[in-house]
């Protein structure tokens, strides 16, 4: 029976999984939905900006040769000829002799070589006394000095953040081309399996990992589509495959009915919509995983038990949906730990470990959660990553250095 499914490391399986994903076509959607996508063209700027050269700072507009020679027993006098607020421009010169009190941001009257900030001037009724001379450009941002007109300032693949969706708007774009998301068709599979809404009967469970995946699809940046439960014959699960294929699923996850002595029904539904292939992966939890197309569509039939789904879709889901968005950085961090417990353990794959980290010292330190089993759904609340123990470790001592994979970044 076992020959039918391949034993896989975690890496052959995720290279031969991802080798069917490219990136989405383009979209083009308002700047603020664009936040954690991927530009997929290049943005040239238009103008310059700022625009005009302006005022660093609240102060007054002077000539340069105004304040050649002042000294404090000796200072410049300089007429305020005009108030100047940010949004207002003044056409005219600053002529000799004169200055114009300005506010930061505003632009600077031609001829101004510099503006001096309010503190460092004594106003005398229309006058200002100046005490020491100003070196040209003091206190004036040049036009173009953030950007200038035909630059490229953000390439095609850029995954934009707030600052480069603050630096779209400061270019005038209210709309930007990025790569769409990936709908993701999530469904439960399984008789005993009930929706979180309805009343708990013995021998039911709560269908915790559409759930999960789907916060987990949302969180990396795809659109879940819920198909809900399939019962455990043919028509159901055939039916519910179809309906993800009419909302247009770029990725169908099932979870459940993939591992050895599981009912046949979903390899069975699975191979006559479209071809499919069972593994057994190097890893726990989630060593059953199937995978295939169906009319095309790929699919990912992910373990039963709520953290082996959940960490199969970490190591494979999720390195998927982030390529169909067009990046290209699919690694999940990870970060070296001092083991605090001792690790024991008789086969050869590699193990996920739920941990807590705690800093000490400049040290980071990983708990393990409690239970490791992998329907102990609390392993995954409590932990902030997952130490990875290697398939030819079967032991490894308190104290031991190791390797965890961040699930999240908490702020400490």
């Amino acid at each position: 029976m076992h020959d039918m499914y391949p034993m896989l490391s975690v890496e052959e399986a995720l290279t031969r999984f991802l080798s069917h994903f490219k990136p989405l076509e383009a979209e083009r959607v308002p700047i603020l939905e664009a936040l954690g996508r991927v530009l997929v063209e290049d943005v040239v700027a238009e103008m310059d900006i700022p625009p005009l050269s302006n005022s660093a700072m609240d102060g007054y507009a002077v000539r340069c040769e105004d304040t050649e020679g002042a000294r404090p027993d000796a200072p410049r006098r300089l007429r305020v000829v005009a108030n100047l607020a940010a949004g207002y421009v003044l056409e005219e010169p600053i002529q000799p002799g004169t200055a114009v009190r300005i506010m930061t941001g505003a632009p600077v009257p031609p001829g101004t070589g510099a503006v001096i900030p309010f503190e460092e001037v004594e106003r005398d009724g229309e006058e200002i006394l100046v005490f020491k001379p100003y070196a040209r450009n003091k206190n004036v941002r040049a036009a173009g000095e953030d950007v200038k007109a035909g630059q490229v300032v953000l390439t095609r693949g850029t995954v934009l953040r707030p600052q480069e969706i603050g630096m779209l708007a400061a270019l005038g774009h209210t709309h930007v081309a990025v790569h769409r998301r990936p709908r993701v068709a999530i469904l439960s599979t399984g008789d005993e399996v009930i929706d979180v809404a309805d009343p708990w009967q013995p021998g039911k469970i709560r269908d915790a990992n559409s759930y999960s995946n789907a916060a987990q699809v949302l969180k990396y940046g795809g659109v879940p589509i819920r198909l809900g439960i399939a019962r455990d014959h043919i028509d159901d699960l055939t039916a519910k495959i179809r309906s993800g294929l009419e909302q247009g699923a770029d990725l169908f996850l099932t979870s459940g009915g993939v591992s050895v002595g599981d009912f046949d029904v979903v390899k069975e539904v699975l191979a006559a919509e479209g071809e499919i292939s069972f593994w057994r992966v190097r890893m726990k939890p989630g060593k059953p995983l199937a995978f295939g197309t169906i009319r095309g569509v790929p699919l990912l039939g992910l373990p039963g038990n709520p953290v082996s789904a959940m960490i199969s879709f970490e190591l494979f889901a999720r390195p998927a949906i982030l390529t169909m968005l067009g990046k290209t950085k699919l690694a999940k961090p990870t970060i070296d730990a001092i083991l605090v417990d001792e690790i024991k353990r008789k086969d050869d794959r590699r193990h996920y470990l739920r941990v807590t980290l705690e800093e000490r010292d400049g040290t980071l330190y990983a708990h393990l959660t409690g239970d490791q089993g992998s329907g102990i759904l609390l392993s995954m609340v409590k932990a902030d990553g997952l130490a990875i123990i290697p398939e030819d470790v079967n032991r490894l001592p308190a104290g031991s250095p190791v390797k965890v994979l961040m699930l999240d970044w908490p702020e400490r």
